[in-house]
Protein backbone atom coordinates (compact mmCIF):
# COMPACT_ATOMS: atom_id res chain seq x y z
CA UNK A 1 0.00 0.00 0.00
CA UNK A 2 3.03 2.46 0.75
CA UNK A 3 4.41 2.30 -2.38
CA UNK A 4 0.76 2.54 -4.53
CA UNK A 5 0.51 5.70 -2.38
CA UNK A 6 3.77 7.39 -2.45
CA UNK A 7 1.45 10.38 -4.10
CA UNK A 8 0.02 11.06 -0.62
CA UNK A 9 0.67 12.34 3.07
CA UNK A 10 0.19 10.47 5.54
CA UNK A 11 -1.52 11.76 8.76
CA UNK A 12 -1.93 10.57 12.17
CA UNK A 13 -5.13 11.08 13.39
CA UNK A 14 -3.90 12.98 16.28
CA UNK A 15 -2.51 15.48 13.91
CA UNK A 16 -5.41 15.50 11.97
CA UNK A 17 -7.80 16.36 14.48
CA UNK A 18 -5.67 19.16 15.26
CA UNK A 19 -6.12 20.65 11.95
CA UNK A 20 -9.95 21.90 12.33
CA UNK A 21 -11.28 25.03 13.82
CA UNK A 22 -14.10 24.62 15.72
CA UNK A 23 -16.91 26.59 13.48
CA UNK A 24 -19.36 23.99 13.18
CA UNK A 25 -21.69 22.32 16.14
CA UNK A 26 -20.94 18.74 17.31
CA UNK A 27 -23.31 16.58 16.80
CA UNK A 28 -25.27 14.26 19.32
CA UNK A 29 -25.26 10.23 19.65
CA UNK A 30 -28.87 10.42 19.05
CA UNK A 31 -27.97 12.01 15.79
CA UNK A 32 -25.48 9.60 14.91
CA UNK A 33 -27.18 6.53 15.84
CA UNK A 34 -30.05 7.89 12.63
CA UNK A 35 -27.61 8.10 10.28
CA UNK A 36 -25.81 5.22 11.02
CA UNK A 37 -25.39 1.75 9.17
CA UNK A 38 -26.25 -1.81 10.43
CA UNK A 39 -23.35 -2.59 12.93
CA UNK A 40 -21.11 0.26 12.11
CA UNK A 41 -19.75 2.11 15.00
CA UNK A 42 -19.05 6.12 15.00
CA UNK A 43 -19.34 8.22 18.02
CA UNK A 44 -19.09 12.41 18.42
CA UNK A 45 -15.53 12.35 19.33
CA UNK A 46 -15.01 10.71 15.84
CA UNK A 47 -17.09 13.28 14.11
CA UNK A 48 -14.67 15.73 15.70
CA UNK A 49 -11.61 14.39 15.18
CA UNK A 50 -12.10 12.84 11.83
CA UNK A 51 -15.16 14.52 9.89
CA UNK A 52 -15.00 17.81 10.83
CA UNK A 53 -11.47 18.37 9.63
CA UNK A 54 -12.37 16.95 6.34
CA UNK A 55 -15.56 19.36 5.95
CA UNK A 56 -13.13 21.72 5.85
CA UNK A 57 -10.77 20.49 3.31
CA UNK A 58 -13.70 20.15 0.99
CA UNK A 59 -14.82 23.74 1.89
CA UNK A 60 -10.85 24.61 0.66
CA UNK A 61 -11.56 22.24 -2.51
CA UNK A 62 -15.31 23.94 -2.91
CA UNK A 63 -13.74 27.53 -3.45
CA UNK A 64 -11.06 26.91 -5.68
CA UNK A 65 -13.78 24.76 -7.61
CA UNK A 66 -15.82 27.83 -7.51
CA UNK A 67 -12.68 30.54 -8.36
CA UNK A 68 -11.67 28.06 -11.18
CA UNK A 69 -14.69 27.95 -12.70
CA UNK A 70 -15.14 32.40 -12.81
CA UNK A 71 -11.70 32.33 -13.85
CA UNK A 72 -12.06 30.07 -17.21
CA UNK A 73 -15.32 32.16 -17.33
CA UNK A 74 -13.39 35.51 -17.31
CA UNK A 75 -11.35 33.52 -20.12
CA UNK A 76 -13.65 32.65 -22.65
CA UNK A 77 -15.88 35.73 -21.70
CA UNK A 78 -19.07 34.30 -20.84
CA UNK A 79 -20.80 33.91 -17.48
CA UNK A 80 -19.79 30.88 -15.62
CA UNK A 81 -23.05 29.23 -14.86
CA UNK A 82 -22.97 28.02 -11.31
CA UNK A 83 -22.35 24.21 -11.33
CA UNK A 84 -23.17 21.82 -8.19
CA UNK A 85 -20.05 20.32 -6.41
CA UNK A 86 -19.91 16.73 -6.81
CA UNK A 87 -18.32 14.38 -3.98
CA UNK A 88 -17.73 10.57 -4.70
CA UNK A 89 -17.40 8.27 -1.59
CA UNK A 90 -16.33 4.49 -2.18
CA UNK A 91 -15.01 1.68 -0.82
CA UNK A 92 -15.57 -2.37 -0.05
CA UNK A 93 -18.89 -3.73 0.59
CA UNK A 94 -19.28 -3.43 4.87
CA UNK A 95 -16.35 -1.19 5.56
CA UNK A 96 -18.98 2.03 6.66
CA UNK A 97 -18.97 4.04 3.49
CA UNK A 98 -22.98 4.74 3.70
CA UNK A 99 -21.86 6.10 7.36
CA UNK A 100 -19.59 8.26 6.06
CA UNK A 101 -22.18 9.20 3.32
CA UNK A 102 -25.29 9.98 5.52
CA UNK A 103 -22.39 11.85 8.01
CA UNK A 104 -21.07 14.19 5.39
CA UNK A 105 -24.36 15.25 3.98
CA UNK A 106 -25.40 15.99 7.36
CA UNK A 107 -22.58 18.03 8.25
CA UNK A 108 -22.58 19.83 5.07
CA UNK A 109 -26.10 20.48 5.70
CA UNK A 110 -25.06 22.35 8.89
CA UNK A 111 -21.61 24.07 7.31
CA UNK A 112 -23.53 25.20 4.35
CA UNK A 113 -26.72 26.49 5.80
CA UNK A 114 -27.83 28.21 2.16
CA UNK A 115 -26.79 25.20 0.06
CA UNK A 116 -28.95 21.73 -0.54
CA UNK A 117 -27.38 18.83 0.07
CA UNK A 118 -27.94 15.74 -1.85
CA UNK A 119 -26.90 12.09 -1.16
CA UNK A 120 -27.36 8.96 -4.01
CA UNK A 121 -26.28 5.57 -3.51
CA UNK A 122 -24.90 3.65 -6.98
CA UNK A 123 -27.31 1.06 -6.13
CA UNK A 124 -30.27 2.23 -8.27
CA UNK A 125 -27.54 1.33 -11.40
CA UNK A 126 -27.73 -1.86 -10.72
CA UNK A 127 -29.06 -3.67 -13.72
CA UNK A 128 -32.71 -5.17 -12.48
CA UNK A 129 -32.50 -8.84 -11.51
CA UNK A 130 -34.93 -10.07 -14.51
CA UNK A 131 -32.13 -8.06 -16.97
CA UNK A 132 -28.80 -9.72 -15.13
CA UNK A 133 -30.42 -13.12 -14.86
CA UNK A 134 -31.48 -12.96 -18.72
CA UNK A 135 -27.57 -12.45 -19.00
CA UNK A 136 -26.34 -14.89 -17.16
CA UNK A 137 -24.53 -12.81 -14.43
CA UNK A 138 -27.03 -12.54 -11.62
CA UNK A 139 -24.18 -14.37 -9.99
CA UNK A 140 -22.20 -11.32 -10.49
CA UNK A 141 -24.22 -8.96 -8.84
CA UNK A 142 -21.84 -5.87 -7.31
CA UNK A 143 -19.21 -6.44 -10.31
CA UNK A 144 -18.89 -3.29 -13.36
CA UNK A 145 -21.07 -5.24 -15.32
CA UNK A 146 -24.01 -5.97 -13.29
CA UNK A 147 -24.24 -1.79 -13.39
CA UNK A 148 -25.73 0.02 -15.76
CA UNK A 149 -22.82 2.73 -16.01
CA UNK A 150 -24.07 4.59 -19.32
CA UNK A 151 -26.97 5.87 -17.31
CA UNK A 152 -25.34 6.52 -14.29
CA UNK A 153 -22.64 8.78 -16.63
CA UNK A 154 -25.63 10.46 -17.95
CA UNK A 155 -27.05 11.64 -14.43
CA UNK A 156 -24.03 12.71 -13.71
CA UNK A 157 -23.55 15.03 -16.79
CA UNK A 158 -26.91 16.24 -16.55
CA UNK A 159 -26.42 17.19 -13.01
CA UNK A 160 -23.33 18.81 -13.97
CA UNK A 161 -25.54 20.71 -16.24
CA UNK A 162 -28.00 21.87 -13.57
CA UNK A 163 -30.40 20.01 -14.26
CA UNK A 164 -33.38 17.92 -11.99
CA UNK A 165 -33.20 14.08 -13.02
CA UNK A 166 -35.66 11.15 -12.38
CA UNK A 167 -33.10 8.11 -11.30
CA UNK A 168 -34.37 4.02 -10.44
CA UNK A 169 -34.65 3.11 -6.71
CA UNK A 170 -32.98 -0.23 -5.45
CA UNK A 171 -34.25 -1.58 -2.15
CA UNK A 172 -31.69 -4.03 -0.37
CA UNK A 173 -35.48 -5.82 1.40
CA UNK A 174 -36.07 -6.87 -1.80
CA UNK A 175 -32.83 -7.01 -3.50
CA UNK A 176 -33.92 -5.07 -6.53
CA UNK A 177 -34.76 -2.14 -8.00
CA UNK A 178 -37.86 -1.04 -7.39
CA UNK A 179 -40.80 -0.17 -10.04
CA UNK A 180 -40.79 3.51 -9.10
CA UNK A 181 -38.33 6.52 -9.90
CA UNK A 182 -37.12 9.43 -7.32
CA UNK A 183 -36.49 12.91 -8.70
CA UNK A 184 -32.92 14.55 -7.53
CA UNK A 185 -33.53 17.89 -7.97
CA UNK A 186 -30.24 19.74 -8.99
CA UNK A 187 -28.48 20.65 -5.75
CA UNK A 188 -25.48 22.68 -4.74
CA UNK A 189 -23.60 19.68 -3.57
CA UNK A 190 -24.12 15.94 -4.45
CA UNK A 191 -22.48 13.32 -2.60
CA UNK A 192 -22.01 10.21 -4.66
CA UNK A 193 -21.74 6.76 -2.76
CA UNK A 194 -20.67 3.53 -4.12
CA UNK A 195 -18.59 0.93 -4.90
CA UNK A 196 -18.10 1.64 -8.26
CA UNK A 197 -17.51 5.05 -8.33
CA UNK A 198 -14.23 5.51 -8.84
CA UNK A 199 -14.67 2.74 -12.07
CA UNK A 200 -14.96 3.07 -15.70
CA UNK A 201 -17.51 2.79 -18.18
CA UNK A 202 -17.70 -0.43 -20.04
CA UNK A 203 -15.44 0.83 -22.97
CA UNK A 204 -13.04 2.74 -20.60
CA UNK A 205 -13.99 6.09 -22.41
CA UNK A 206 -15.16 7.54 -19.09
CA UNK A 207 -14.07 7.21 -15.15
CA UNK A 208 -17.36 8.07 -13.33
CA UNK A 209 -14.65 10.39 -10.51
CA UNK A 210 -14.31 12.62 -13.75
CA UNK A 211 -17.50 14.58 -12.77
CA UNK A 212 -16.14 14.29 -8.91
CA UNK A 213 -14.93 17.55 -7.22
CA UNK A 214 -13.53 15.42 -4.33
CA UNK A 215 -13.44 12.11 -3.59
CA UNK A 216 -13.00 9.49 -0.52
CA UNK A 217 -11.65 5.94 -0.10
CA UNK A 218 -13.14 4.48 3.34
CA UNK A 219 -10.11 1.57 3.59
CA UNK A 220 -9.44 -1.11 6.23
CA UNK A 221 -7.93 -4.53 5.90
CA UNK A 222 -9.08 -7.32 4.11
CA UNK A 223 -9.72 -9.56 7.58
CA UNK A 224 -11.51 -6.81 9.19
CA UNK A 225 -13.83 -5.82 6.35
CA UNK A 226 -14.68 -10.08 6.51
CA UNK A 227 -15.26 -9.79 10.49
CA UNK A 228 -17.77 -6.38 9.72
CA UNK A 229 -19.63 -8.44 6.72
CA UNK A 230 -20.28 -11.44 8.55
CA UNK A 231 -21.54 -9.59 11.49
CA UNK A 232 -24.12 -7.93 9.27
CA UNK A 233 -24.92 -10.99 7.25
CA UNK A 234 -25.88 -12.24 11.04
CA UNK A 235 -27.92 -8.96 11.82
CA UNK A 236 -29.78 -8.96 8.62
CA UNK A 237 -31.48 -12.40 8.99
CA UNK A 238 -32.52 -11.22 12.37
CA UNK A 239 -34.31 -8.65 11.42
CA UNK A 240 -35.66 -10.46 8.25
CA UNK A 241 -37.16 -13.71 10.48
CA UNK A 242 -40.93 -11.25 10.67
CA UNK A 243 -41.12 -9.85 7.03
CA UNK A 244 -41.79 -12.54 4.32
CA UNK A 245 -41.41 -9.90 1.42
CA UNK A 246 -37.73 -9.45 2.93
CA UNK A 247 -35.19 -11.04 0.59
CA UNK A 248 -33.28 -12.20 3.37
CA UNK A 249 -35.93 -14.18 5.21
CA UNK A 250 -35.27 -17.27 2.80
CA UNK A 251 -32.36 -17.90 4.55
CA UNK A 252 -33.63 -17.59 8.17
CA UNK A 253 -34.80 -21.30 8.40
CA UNK A 254 -30.78 -22.24 7.98
CA UNK A 255 -28.64 -23.31 10.93
CA UNK A 256 -26.35 -21.02 12.64
CA UNK A 257 -23.37 -23.18 10.96
CA UNK A 258 -25.10 -22.85 7.56
CA UNK A 259 -25.76 -19.31 7.62
CA UNK A 260 -21.74 -18.70 8.83
CA UNK A 261 -20.81 -20.89 5.71
CA UNK A 262 -22.90 -19.51 3.09
CA UNK A 263 -22.13 -15.80 4.28
CA UNK A 264 -18.19 -17.16 4.16
CA UNK A 265 -18.53 -18.41 0.81
CA UNK A 266 -20.28 -15.29 -0.38
CA UNK A 267 -17.74 -13.13 1.25
CA UNK A 268 -14.77 -15.46 -0.30
CA UNK A 269 -16.16 -15.81 -4.04
CA UNK A 270 -18.40 -12.39 -4.56
CA UNK A 271 -17.41 -9.41 -2.22
CA UNK A 272 -13.53 -10.45 -1.79
CA UNK A 273 -13.27 -11.36 -5.52
CA UNK A 274 -14.82 -7.58 -6.35
CA UNK A 275 -12.78 -6.02 -3.79
CA UNK A 276 -9.03 -6.94 -5.07
CA UNK A 277 -9.92 -7.33 -8.65
CA UNK A 278 -12.32 -4.06 -8.92
CA UNK A 279 -12.37 -1.71 -5.82
CA UNK A 280 -9.27 -1.44 -3.99
CA UNK A 281 -7.79 -1.03 -7.31
CA UNK A 282 -9.58 2.62 -7.94
CA UNK A 283 -7.93 3.57 -4.48
CA UNK A 284 -5.32 6.48 -5.75
CA UNK A 285 -7.82 7.94 -7.51
CA UNK A 286 -9.87 9.04 -4.47
CA UNK A 287 -8.27 12.65 -2.85
CA UNK A 288 -8.56 11.43 0.60
CA UNK A 289 -8.17 8.13 2.12
CA UNK A 290 -9.79 7.29 5.36
CA UNK A 291 -8.66 4.07 6.96
CA UNK A 292 -10.38 1.87 9.96
CA UNK A 293 -8.98 -0.09 12.60
CA UNK A 294 -10.48 -2.93 14.08
CA UNK A 295 -13.35 -0.76 16.04
CA UNK A 296 -13.96 1.03 13.10
CA UNK A 297 -12.22 4.22 14.05
CA UNK A 298 -10.30 6.12 11.66
CA UNK A 299 -6.74 5.72 12.85
CA UNK A 300 -4.88 7.11 9.43
CA UNK A 301 -5.70 9.63 7.24
CA UNK A 302 -4.02 9.92 3.22
CA UNK A 303 -4.21 13.04 1.77
CA UNK A 304 -3.28 13.09 -2.20
CA UNK A 305 -0.13 15.33 -2.75
CA UNK A 306 -0.17 17.04 -6.02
Amino acid sequence: METELINYEKITRHIWQNLYKKTIPPLTEAELDNIKSINDEISVQDVNDVYLPLVQLIRIYKKTMSDLSFSKGLFLQKIAENQPFIIGISGSVAVGKSTTARLLQLLLTQSFKTSTVELVTTDGFLYPNQTLTEQNILHRKGFPESYDMESLIRFLSEIKAGKDVEIPVYSHEIYNILPEKTLVKSPDILIVEGINVFQSTLNKRLYINDFFDFSIYVDATEANIERWYLERFKTLLELAKKDSTNYYHQFTTLSANEVLKMARDTWKKVNLVNLREFIEPTRSRAEVILHKDKRHKVDKIYLKKY
